[in-house]
């Protein structure tokens, strides 16, 4: 074999090296890859995630439920399970985390996405950094349980890093 040929495409000429990771994203470009085609599981079931994870955060903090004037009065959890306006709310929220997932790792874009998700709608304007940290857990079971047995120790790690890297930008624009 030629001295060098290992680095040359059969065309001859060097295939162009991968960019250089943004080093504000804290997932590797591994991670990435997977996560990416991980996500594709909660894509199929945005909605479903999304109301998933606002009943978990109503149940961990009900102020925040009070804070949504279409859905504040109803009680109980089968009722919220089938409000067409939290369906319509959750469905957006996850449309923007959709949107940054499929590109986050083009860190300009998915960062000018944070606003969108922090102003979504005008019940979220009246969240505090502290009610907007406690989206983490709730959005972590509500992946878990829309992905099943696609919800593994590795998986569970890379959407610990994405849930926090996404909550420190959202309090960082809501402040």
């Amino acid at each position: 074999m030629a001295e060098g040929a290992n680095n040359i495409s059969a065309g001859g000429v060097q295939p162009p090296s991968p960019p250089a990771p943004d080093p504000r994203l804290p997932l590797t470009p591994m991670q990435v890859f997977k996560l990416k085609k991980n996500w594709k599981g909660v894509k199929r079931r945005l909605e479903d995630t999304g109301v998933e994870m606002l009943i978990r955060l109503f149940r961990l903090e009900p102020s925040a439920q009070a804070q949504f004037k279409n859905i504040r009065h109803l009680e109980s959890e089968d009722k919220l399970r089938m409000s067409e306006d939290l369906e319509k709310h959750a469905g957006r929220l996850m449309a923007t985390l959709d949107d940054i997932v499929n590109n986050i790792d083009n860190v300009d874009y998915a960062l000018s996405k944070m606003p969108t998700v922090a102003q979504q709608d005008v019940q979220f304007q009246g969240f505090t950094a502290n009610q907007l940290a406690l989206i983490e857990q709730p959005f972590l079971d509500a992946v878990r349980i829309i992905l099943d047995d696609r919800y593994t120790e590795n998986m569970d790690t890379i959407y610990r890093i994405l849930i926090k890297f996404i909550l420190q930008h959202l309090v960082n624009t809501t402040r």
